[in-house]
């Protein structure tokens, strides 16, 4: 008995399908994680588009504007260029890195502790009240509405900053980070302390007119004032940098405000 032989079912030949182009695709987590960030980068572009686009005797109005004022618009210009580095992944790791070394590695004494949470509060608003009625006492009235004039609006803006970036402090996402004295809150990026400091340094510096050996030794103690903040655990390296360059940049401008307004009255 012969067996009956059974075909083989019949297959269709298979179609090659091309290769899908290659599209660039964006980090579309990266950009919901850091939208405040995103916003900040999508309206530079904007800005510097508009800029292009304005009709050439606009544009050199504004361009000898800002030549007038380089040094201030420059480092205007540096912060937004760090506030836009948030969302590099490697700039973040980097940053945990430095901060880490700053508030955990060596020794920490109690009495460390103590000077380092006693010296954070030189960027305090309590500290720029106290430099002012110490001017208003040594008939320096004038340096003194400066003073806390640009307090004042270096609070709203360094408020604004936090508000848009909304940064989180590094101990929420370090647990094992350290926190010397209070728990700080709000955002984290920029630092309000270091820019404070930054601003009170520029603007001594510009209205007495100091020798190179006082001027470096304010903005040494500006500086620690930064230290000191990733030292008790508030700030990460880059809040503190851009801290550093917003209250430079603050102090510039109230020099600005001095010679323009103010002086026309004392």
């Amino acid at each position: 008995m012969h067996s009956k032989r059974v075909r083989p079912p019949h297959r269709p030949a298979a179609v090659a399908i091309p290769p899908a182009p290659l599209i660039p695709v964006l980090p579309v987590p990266l950009l919901k994680q850091n939208r405040p960030v995103t916003w900040l980068a999508g309206t530079s572009i904007v800005l510097v588009l508009f800029l292009l686009l304005l009709p050439s005797d606009v544009r050199l109005v504004f361009w000898n504007s800002l030549q007038s004022q380089a040094t201030p618009v420059s480092l205007l210009l540096i912060f937004g260029l760090v506030a836009i580095s948030l969302v590099w992944t490697t700039g973040q790791k980097l940053d945990s890195w430095v901060f880490l070394t700053f508030n955990l590695r060596g020794r920490r004494p109690v009495w460390l502790d103590q000077v380092m949470s006693g010296f954070t509060q030189i960027g305090s608003g309590f500290a720029a009240l106290g430099i002012a009625l110490v001017l208003f006492l040594t008939r320096n009235s004038s340096l003194a509405y400066e003073l806390l004039l640009g307090t004042l609006t270096l609070l709203v803006v360094v408020s604004l900053v936090k508000w848009v970036v909304r940064r989180a402090r590094p101990f929420i996402s370090l647990t094992q980070a350290r926190i010397v004295g209070y728990r700080p809150r709000g955002r984290s990026f920029p630092s309000g302390h270091t820019s404070q400091s930054f601003f009170i340094a520029t603007l001594m510096i510009q209205h007495f007119h100091v020798s190179l050996g006082l001027a470096t030794l304010l903005y040494s103690l500006a500086f620690m004032v930064g230290v000191t903040r990733m030292y008790v655990g508030a700030h990460y390296p880059r809040d503190v940098l851009a801290g550093a360059i917003l209250g430079t940049a603050w102090g510039l401008v109230g020099v600005v405000v001095d010679n323009t307004i103010l002086n026309r009255f004392y």
